[in-house]
């Protein structure tokens, strides 16, 4: 989802091709033998298999809604707060959400400790409007849709939880014309190959 928020922030044009993951296309598995969604080729012959890797290539094609950050010191807050989405807060939402394949009965300790790194988001939050700053911006593109996941995981315990400003900007997230746009939903691309 993030790859393609930053698509449609840029205003890239691609062609969209929508796999199913148990049944995965040669062209896919030749043009990225990892195996795994997204994964963007480019004209150039070059291929990124990597959410963030995409969002910055995008984002350095064009960035009209100035979403990467515009200082040092901006850079490295994004940095930063990327590194614990994708790490610590991404590991813990997996147990909590899928918690039989780690061999857990429940995944409440790591919703626990989830909900640490999204008291982090809140207090961020109760001082700017985004985690970016004043605006929507790279980190919040980046953070959204993995908070999105956990909330729906247990949308009612979420909604009771002492984060009114991060609820507020997940539902401006949620109701956005950009989360609608990518959310969209495409057919099964159909391989060339037999």
């Amino acid at each position: 989802m993030r790859a393609r928020l930053a698509l449609r922030s840029a205003g890239v044009t691609y062609a969209h091709r929508e796999v199913a993951l148990k049944a995965k296309p040669a062209e896919m598995l030749l043009a990225s033998p990892k195996g795994t969604v997204p994964v963007l080729c480019l004209s150039t012959g070059d291929v990124l298999e990597q959410s963030l890797d995409i969002m910055r290539w995008a984002l350095q094609q064009n960035d009209p809604q100035a979403w990467l950050p515009n200082t040092p010191e901006a850079w490295v807050l994004t940095h930063e707060g990327i590194a614990l989405n994708d790490g610590e807060f991404k590991a813990h939402l997996d147990r909590y959400k899928y918690p039989q394949p780690f061999g857990l009965t429940d995944g409440l300790q790591h919703r626990a400790q989830a909900a640490d790194v999204l008291m982090q988001w809140e207090a961020r939050l109760q001082t700017q409007a985004y985690l970016s700053g004043k605006q929507w911006g790279l980190l919040d593109a980046c953070v959204a849709p993995f908070v999105r996941q956990f909330a729906r995981t247990d949308r009612a315990w979420f909604d009771v939880q002492p984060w009114p400003q991060l609820a507020r900007w997940l539902t401006v997230f949620e109701a956005s014309e950009d989360f609608a746009a990518v959310m969209h939903k495409h057919p099964l691309w159909v391989s060339q190959q037999v």
